[in-house]
């Protein structure tokens, strides 16, 4: 027994380490390719990455398995008083850019101070891992997801040069994720777009900032100013069992009618998605239009947009 608990702990341990390793020729190349396809020296690229503190965390937080958690559960860590007390606060304190952004991209206010809310709960968490630290170890100690992070690692040398970050303090999540969005490098310079000055934007320290950008990446997955985002839908004993549905809105509601459900508003047309959601007494049902899905381009999961959706209509409640 002895025995062999040894050799499953060397085993572990062997295998934890490999993963832990940063893969040297893989800095090399990516050097070399980032120097060529940049018009840089490598010894400035290198120069940076010699910087960068590998870290064991990092890892050990992106390998901690996810766990199935319920809509009762994921709605209680985002639907409180507080949050929402705070959202009511931060669309009074910021009611003149949140406004004249709205006006300008169509996005109603109520889910711009809402994304924020749940992101970073209104730019009060915006993480505190250093930003080149996290893509380089990603992006050399974590195989599984090498071509990602080794793509927003260039990304963010990128992103620094052309906004003037310091590429060395830059904070955000273990992920990379930088500022009141979120966004990775590859969306900061996609999508961010400044309030004031177009040629720069700052999404860790400017509010109006972080307001236009959200707005931006919601305008270009193409919100559509208001349209329902989600509807209530009941399923009835002989419906028809179904498989996981697409996010993207796929089927009419009169498919779904047909199928066994049972519509709130029989007026609502357009596409829609069937949305199940296990609040652990019972399912429920929603069906998810075009706006439901852009919301979920920002985070791919249907717990994250229905977050989004009601935290944004209880702000607006609150508000009054």
């Amino acid at each position: 027994m002895i025995k062999f608990r040894f050799i499953f702990i060397l085993f572990w341990f062997l295998a934890h380490q490999a993963v832990g390793q940063i893969d040297q020729q893989k800095v090399d190349v990516f050097v070399a390719n980032y120097a060529k396809n940049n018009g840089v020296l490598p010894a400035e690229v290198q120069s940076i990455l010699e910087r960068a503190v590998y870290q064991p965390a990092i890892i050990e937080r992106i390998q901690r398995p996810s766990e199935d958690i319920s809509w009762k559960r994921y709605r209680g860590i985002f639907m409180t008083d507080e949050r929402v007390a705070k959202g009511v606060t931060f669309w009074d304190n910021n009611l003149g850019t949140l406004q004249l952004v709205s006006d300008d991209t169509g996005v109603e206010v109520e889910y711009l101070v809402a994304l924020l809310g749940v992101e970073t709960y209104y730019g009060e968490r915006k993480g505190g891992y250093k930003v080149l630290d996290a893509l380089f170890t990603l992006a050399f100690g974590y195989p599984k997801r090498a071509t990602f992070f080794t793509k927003e690692l260039g990304e963010y040398l990128t992103l620094a040069k052309e906004q003037r970050l310091d590429v060395f303090e830059m904070e955000g999540s273990y992920a990379g994720a930088i500022g009141y969005c979120q966004f990775m490098p590859s969306s900061y310079r996609a999508y961010a777009k400044g309030f004031a000055n177009v040629a720069s934007c700052d999404l860790v320290n400017n509010v109006d900032d972080a307001i236009s950008s959200a707005a931006n990446y919601l305008k270009v997955h193409k919100w559509r100013h208001g349209e329902v985002v989600v509807m209530g839908t009941n399923k009835k004993d002989h419906a028809t069992v179904l498989a996981v549905q697409s996010l993207k809105p796929s089927y009419s509601v009169d498919h779904y009618l047909q199928l066994g459900y049972v519509a709130e508003d029989l007026n609502q047309k357009g596409l829609v998605t069937l949305i199940e959601l296990d609040n652990e007494v019972s399912k429920e049902y929603w069906f998810g239009f075009n706006n439901f899905y852009v919301i979920t381009r920002y985070n791919h999961s249907a717990l994250y947009a229905m977050a989004v959706h009601q935290l944004a209509q209880e702000i607006k409640k609150a508000r009054g």
